[in-house]
């Protein structure tokens, strides 16, 4: 079962009638982006699905973003994932794609995410990724958890970085 595109990629000028931010309004929460990882888990023998969130990071103040800006790394974001990936938010400036792919392939697709983000002409603006990939004895949160500890060591590090998690130390 392929994963499917977010349809928000239509989506790249908002109507007259809806608010600046509804891009951003239109794709998945970070529930619904959980509950699509649990029916993927469920389904055993499909391709390996690796979870990418991609943080942005203001260089200036540190402020939270606009929504218009969120709008259009939004819309750069739904524009450029493939068709079988599947875009959805995750928190107030990540966003999550579920990629059908391996860690290992997952760190290729980070890397043109980021420059996507670079390329929305944002001033200021830059994105790091964090990187798990789906297992089977692994729970959609614990996924989840995992790309956000890699994400908030990227931030640590500066824009541009992607890490990925690799497992525990032993």
């Amino acid at each position: 079962m392929p994963i499917a595109a977010t349809p928000v990629a239509d989506e790249v000028e908002s109507p007259p009638d809806l608010p600046a931010t509804a891009a951003v309004t239109l794709l998945p929460t970070r529930a619904t982006l959980l509950g699509r990882m649990a029916d993927h888990a469920a389904a055993p023998g499909l391709s390996p699905v690796t979870l990418v969130l991609v943080g942005l990071l203001r260089r200036d103040t540190g402020w939270p973003l606009p929504g218009g800006q969120l709008d259009r790394v939004a819309a750069a974001l739904s524009g450029n994932v493939r068709g079988d990936d599947w875009l959805a938010r995750s928190g107030p400036s990540e966003f999550a794609v579920l990629l059908g792919a391996a860690e290992q392939d997952a760190e290729t697709a980070a890397d043109r995410l980021l420059e996507v983000v670079t390329g929305a002409d944002l001033p200021g603006i830059t994105a790091c990724a964090g990187i798990a990939e789906l297992g089977p004895d692994t729970s959609p949160s614990e996924v989840h958890r995992r790309a956000t500890l890699c994400l908030t060591a990227a931030r640590s590090i500066g824009g541009g970085r992607v890490i990925r998690y690799r497992g525990s130390r032993r």
